[in-house]
């Protein structure tokens, strides 16, 4: 049995969970009997305030922490901009609207340790399996919510991406009757990768073509994926459409297209799942898909919230992926 959340203790005594946060903060009024019976019933299932949610509640000085293990060759890039500074920035503003500081962990590098953080909750962005950065924010037992489900971990909340509705919808729109269709994702077992083999393998089946799907080591970025996609093109030259989900490598395939002179999109189409600077700045530019990333940060800090309050979460409506059609495909 696990530890008694707020939620029990208010069903046991009765009472809504805000009274049982009021009897124990004593920020608000609550009847000397009705506290002594909350009390003495916490004591009896071994309920204990949780330090985190009462500095929530009563504005004292509180932090929460988005992290990713992304590389930045895939999650930023040379620019600083992309996926998780979009995520970052959305995430911000909906802490700052709840009275909270968001502390920005990026990709750790060699030599650089987590062991100075302190933080009230931690959302990790899109984690691999066995993800280190899951096991550190588990192991000093701070509350932790993943954006992506955590491979193999089906206790962590999560916020999901939908990756499965996204490939197939970049699918769907690269498909014409007679077509190949490759796959491009990383050698790092994320469920975005996971979730998009599965959606891509069931597609190949239903069209009746063989599927050609490769991996490539995200610490390559843009260069690993130029030189992975000439020897996918040079052996397959019956392939005229890639579905490459990451942007950083989808603008390496358009450089391996050039280099072989495949036209895009006239002899291969190809299109990513993230609609970010490198999608939209590409020559030619990428087809890519809307993730409402803005809701997705907005959902996951609330959903950090209430993980720490150790309350249900409010119940968050993002809206299915959208594609934007642009000249690769």
């Amino acid at each position: 049995m696990g530890k008694p959340t707020i939620v029990e203790l208010a069903k046991a005594a009765g009472v809504s969970p805000t009274t049982v946060s009021h009897a124990f903060s004593g920020r608000r009024h609550v009847e000397p009997e009705t506290r002594d019976r909350i009390l003495a019933l916490a004591a009896r299932m071994g309920y204990h305030a949780n330090p985190r949610a009462r500095r929530l509640r009563t504005g004292g000085a509180s932090t929460i922490a988005l992290a990713s293990s992304m590389p930045f060759a895939v999650a930023a890039g040379p620019s600083k901009l992309g996926f998780l500074m979009e995520i970052a920035a959305s995430a911000a503003m909906t802490a700052l609207t709840r009275n909270l500081a968001l502390c920005l962990i990026p990709p750790l590098r060699a030599g650089f340790s987590l062991e100075t953080i302190e933080v009230d909750g931690a959302i990790v962005v899109e984690p691999v399996e066995d993800d280190p950065i899951i096991s550190f924010f588990q192991d000093r037992g701070t509350p932790l919510v993943s954006i992506g489900r955590v491979p193999g971990r089906p206790a962590i909340p999560f916020v999901d991406m939908q990756s499965e509705v996204t490939t197939r919808i970049i699918l769907e729109h690269l498909w014409r009757p007679g077509s190949r269709i490759g796959l491009v994702t990383g050698e790092q077992r994320r469920n975005s990768y996971l979730e998009a083999e599965a959606a891509y393998r069931a597609f190949a089946r239903e069209r009746g073509f063989v599927p050609l799907a490769i991996r490539i080591d995200e610490t390559g970025g843009e260069d690993a994926a130029y030189k992975a996609a000439l020897d996918l093109l040079c052996r397959h030259r019956d392939m005229d459409a890639i579905c490459v989900p990451v942007d950083a490598f989808a603008t390496g395939v358009l450089a391996a297209a050039r280099s072989l002179g495949r036209a895009v999109p006239t002899a291969l189409r190809v299109a990513t799942r993230y609609d970010g600077m490198r999608a939209r700045l590409a020559v030619p530019s990428l087809t890519a898909v809307d993730l409402h990333l803005d809701l997705v940060a907005e959902a996951a800090v609330e959903l950090l919230i209430a993980t720490i309050e150790q309350r249900p979460p409010r119940g968050s409506v993002i809206p299915p992926p959208s594609l934007i059609v642009r000249h690769s495909s």
